[in-house]
């Protein structure tokens, strides 16, 4: 079997038809179970992706397992058996922490080998572990956990070079400085430090190889709560790095997301991976993936609510669709308008819910389509708010806070709509107030 790293270019006509992504929204897997597979990473084996992700089904930061979902598409997702389970008395037992999981493939063993966060239940321990197995999704065989060359590693990635050797990307020192330390031939232990950023409190890290320099992209350390992710580049793993620079607008914090893998797919782009943390329900924390341009020259996140991928020609295409203006809707009760610069045409519809609602009057296309909320939540926890089309059942839609005064993100959620006129009804029916709403868009993408 053919293991190629995800270093290489994805130019491979395995998928006929162009796979639909939609961050923010409820993944299900081919079973209808939601997608359990945070802070993970992603192998590709032949024509088949397989995504390695931590199973916050508990809602707990202990370790439940690591869980193994395969596609051919990077969209549809089939979950296969856990990859690591608890393994009692050890590192790894289900009072202890295991997170971002990282698989490679050793071709001289013929094995997969998957690094993790390593961790004691209030973080104490500061290691990283690894596990081996003979096919992809395992099971795994836990050989250790340790501090590399003696120092701390939290927060945690795995990088193979073209020429099959292979780095630990950590946090180190407290969280204080970064690390890149090489791997020994067997990807069992680190063998030498290659590069560190003193000082750069980085975290959530990933790299993307493009044209001969390096792009590592990562958080800073910010707990739960998300910030404006960075770059730097170099022109060798163990040389200098550049200064850090923006893949999102600041204040949108990434788009309310922390990077946990980057896939490269063609020269132009690749996939930004990243989690939409909820610490007080871990397992509803949802998956950010976006396309990671570099059509600017530097990358950038392209912030689409829906889009597709089509892997065989390389390509990605942000979805177009339909945007009606809150405050041109109809207002109902305690919902009034209100105005700041933040909002499209400087204007929203704010007090909704507790009695204030708005109705939509929108075109349909007779099937179920994605509808995007545009929305701002300056509270520094999350609202949410319900939604319904024609009189139908109520949908209720979380709405992380946006990071305070008139930021605006988007949550999607798909709605059934008749083909022609169709009345969306935000915030009815609702006893807390929702986020204050500056439009919605109706795509037709399904």
């Amino acid at each position: 079997m053919k293991v190629q790293s995800l270093l290489t270019l994805f130019t491979f006509a395995v998928v006929s038809q162009a796979a639909v992504i939609v961050p923010g929204a409820t993944w299900t897997d081919t079973s209808g179970n939601v997608i359990q597979a945070h802070g993970g990473g992603i192998l590709r084996v032949g024509s088949t992706f397989y995504w390695f992700g931590e199973d916050k089904a508990h809602n707990s930061g202990s370790f439940r397992a690591v869980s193994c979902y395969t596609s051919s598409d990077l969209a549809t997702w089939a979950r296969q058996n856990d990859a690591l389970t608890p393994v009692s008395g050890t590192s790894i037992s289900s009072s202890n922490i295991v997170e971002r999981p990282k698989v490679i493939f050793n071709k001289a063993n013929s094995e997969y080998v998957m690094w993790f966060h390593s961790d004691t239940s209030n973080y104490g321990a500061a290691q990283v572990g690894v596990a081996t197995a003979k096919t992809p999704c395992g099971p795994y065989s836990f050989k250790s956990s340790f501090q590399p060359l003696g120092a701390q590693s939290r927060d945690m990635g795995i990088y193979q070079d073209d020429d099959g050797s292979a780095y630990l990307l950590y946090a180190s020192d407290n969280n204080q400085n970064f690390k890149i330390s090489k791997l020994d031939s067997n990807y069992y232990n680190v063998a030498n430090q290659a590069s560190s950023i003193q000082g750069a409190t980085l975290e959530a890290p990933g790299i993307v190889k493009r044209n001969g320099v390096y792009y590592l992209f990562g958080s800073h350390t910010s707990g739960w709560d998300p910030n404006p992710n960075k770059f730097f580049t170099s022109s060798s793993l163990s040389g200098k790095w550049s200064s850090e620079a923006d893949i999102a607008p600041q204040n949108t914090r990434t788009y309310f997301s922390q990077n946990t893998f980057d896939i490269p797919i063609s020269n132009d782009f690749a996939i930004y991976m990243g989690d939409r943390w909820r610490p007080s329900l871990l397992g509803s924390s949802r998956y950010i993936w976006y396309p990671l341009s570099w059509s600017s020259g530097s990358p950038k996140i392209v912030a689409a609510d829906v889009w597709t991928l089509d892997l065989s020609a390389g390509t990605y295409t942000a979805a177009t669709g339909t945007t009606y203006e809150a405050e041109k809707a109809a207002i109902s009760g305690s919902a009034k308008t209100m105005s700041g610069s933040g909002f499209s045409g400087s204007s929203a519809v704010g007090y909704l819910g507790k009695g204030g609602s708005v109705t939509f009057t929108v075109q349909g296309a007779g099937k179920a389509q994605w509808v995007a909320l545009y929305y701002a939540n300056a509270d520094s926890t999350w609202r949410n708010t319900t939604i319904s089309a024609n009189g139908g059942a109520s949908v209720l839609v979380d709405q992380p806070n946006t990071g305070g005064g008139t930021v605006v993100l988007s949550v999607p959620v798909k709605l059934n709509l008749n083909s022609g006129s169709n009345t969306i009804t935000v915030s009815a029916n609702q006893n807390n107030y929702a986020a204050d709403l500056d439009k919605i868009v109706v795509y037709t993408a399904t």
